[in-house]
């Protein structure tokens, strides 16, 4: 007699998804340089029904709450396994802005080895195109 096999966690959240019947949710990434496209991206995606998930926090800006360069490097290891989280939770990714740094290529390397779909505002810095 053979048993089904026990639901992986990327399994019993989708079925939870689909149970809930969630919308799709995006996950914004890109060098926070492009805040202001992340921001009509985000407008873009809500408006054709999608929840959306992008970074809340831009390291390239001063900001009283992170004075202390190495309390700074700190928060940016925290944010980018925060990030990875929300890659992890959407159902696709959408990349913003005309460039691909190691962070950006990271997490799309990152998403396409969890087979999660990536389109880009700006296809020509795909870095596998």
């Amino acid at each position: 007699m053979s048993y089904p096999q026990p639901l992986t966690p990327e399994e019993r959240l989708a079925d939870a998804k689909k149970q809930l019947s969630l919308p799709r949710i995006v996950v914004i990434c890109g060098s926070t340089r492009f805040m202001p496209e992340m921001t009509e991206a985000d407008l873009r995606e809500t408006k054709a029904g999608r929840i959306v998930v992008k970074p809340g926090c831009d390291m390239k800006s001063p900001h009283e709450l992170r004075p202390d360069p190495a309390e700074a490097e700190a928060l940016k290891v925290r944010l980018d396994d925060l990030h990875r989280a929300k890659i992890r939770l959407a159902d696709e990714v959408l990349v913003v802005g005309d460039y691909i740094g190691d962070s950006t290529r990271a997490e799309i390397a990152y998403a396409r080895s969890l087979d999660k779909p990536v389109r880009f505002t700006h296809p020509e810095v795909d870095p596998d195109a």
